[in-house]
């Protein structure tokens, strides 16, 4: 399994609606308002980084409201 840390930038004044809507994505175990740079963090896991693709570029992404995406891979050192 991978699993990943996805920083959200929303439109202003969006990111607990699109919090809210990441967090009933499959695939998606939790998502955060937070402060700073972005807007929401979100944890996904998905069988294989292509999946984890998919799952970032087909379901997140293309919700209303969200601006831009930085997908980044946790690794086990």
């Amino acid at each position: 399994m991978v699993q990943a840390y996805i920083l959200i930038q929303t439109e202003v004044g969006r990111a607990a609606e699109v919090a809210e809507r990441i967090r009933g994505i499959e695939g998606v175990a939790e998502a955060h308002d937070v402060t700073g740079p972005y807007d929401v963090i979100a944890q996904a896991g998905a069988d294989d980084i292509d999946s984890l693709g998919s799952l970032v570029v087909a379901r997140i992404q293309r919700l209303d409201g969200i601006a831009r995406t930085l997908t980044c891979p946790i690794v086990n050192i």
